[in-house]
């Protein structure tokens, strides 16, 4: 039996992770926004170890969100599975950053920080990855005019080169992440046309098999499949360029 944490539990694709990982036999704490989004559990907060709750695009929430988890204990696998799609217009979090960049960017790269290491560490990446710009001078949109379609697809990348870089760094840790397709979630809308069962399978697989397929570090993933990320990704350069931006950006060191 696994112990995991998952964020963004309450709904879509980390509900889905967590009710599958629960009636697994898997012990799992769950993550709220708030305590008003931590009341939608019901019967699954009983099963559950806990309940942690915050609001991720706040950094001294981040901060307590990974305090709460490390009350808990040592976590075998964690799951960053919050995020934030389409806003039509650039919303600054309390201190200011992109909301967009600071739940899909700087809260993992936060909670990874601050957490105890885990065994695993799955980051839900997307396939918009692919179409993401490189230039890491204005990755808060504070100078170009916003597009929410670009500044997801650029967290998406960003995030998945934070886990290749972890990967390369943490020889320890098991570091992937996942597209999980275009689900018909609350992101995703009613029209999404990929599969939602798909979309949580394979953060579940790699959370906790013992399948040797699952056993590897620095892939990038699409329903238990290895694919092909942006180069970017599996640049060493560009992922020590990033991770230097956000240590500057967050003021916290991971490396």
């Amino acid at each position: 039996m696994a112990r995991i944490f998952i964020t963004g539990s309450t709904d879509g694709l980390g509900l889905a992770n967590a009710r599958t990982l629960l009636d697994t036999g898997h012990e799992v704490l769950l993550h709220a926004r708030t305590l008003d989004r931590a009341n939608t559990f019901g019967d699954l907060a009983q099963q559950a170890a806990g309940i942690v709750i915050g609001d991720l695009s706040s950094a001294p929430e981040t901060h307590s969100v990974a305090r709460q988890v490390n009350e808990y204990g040592r976590m075998d696998s964690i799951i960053h599975n919050a995020g934030v799609y389409l806003s039509p217009q650039r919303v600054a979090t309390p201190e200011g950053h992109s909301r967009t960049l600071a739940v899909n960017v700087f809260a993992p790269y936060i909670l990874t920080a601050l957490i105890e290491r885990p065994d695993r560490l799955i980051y839900v990446s997307s396939g918009m990855h692919l179409g993401a710009a490189a230039d890491l001078t204005d990755i808060d949109w504070t100078k170009r005019g916003w597009s929410a379609s670009a500044a997801y697809s650029e967290s998406k990348l960003h995030v998945s080169a934070l886990s290749a870089a972890l990967a390369r760094h943490w020889a320890s840790v098991l570091s992937n992440s996942v597209d999980p397709g275009w689900v018909p979630t609350k992101m995703g809308g009613p029209g999404a046309t990929d599969d939602l069962a798909m979309g949580h399978d394979t953060q579940s697989w790699l959370a906790a098999s013992s399948d040797s397929a699952a056993l590897v570090s620095g892939k990038y993933w699409h329903h238990r499949r290895q694919r092909t990320p942006a180069p970017e990704v599996t640049d060493p350069g560009f992922q020590d360029r990033l991770t230097d931006k956000l240590a500057e950006l967050t003021g916290i060191t991971l490396f």
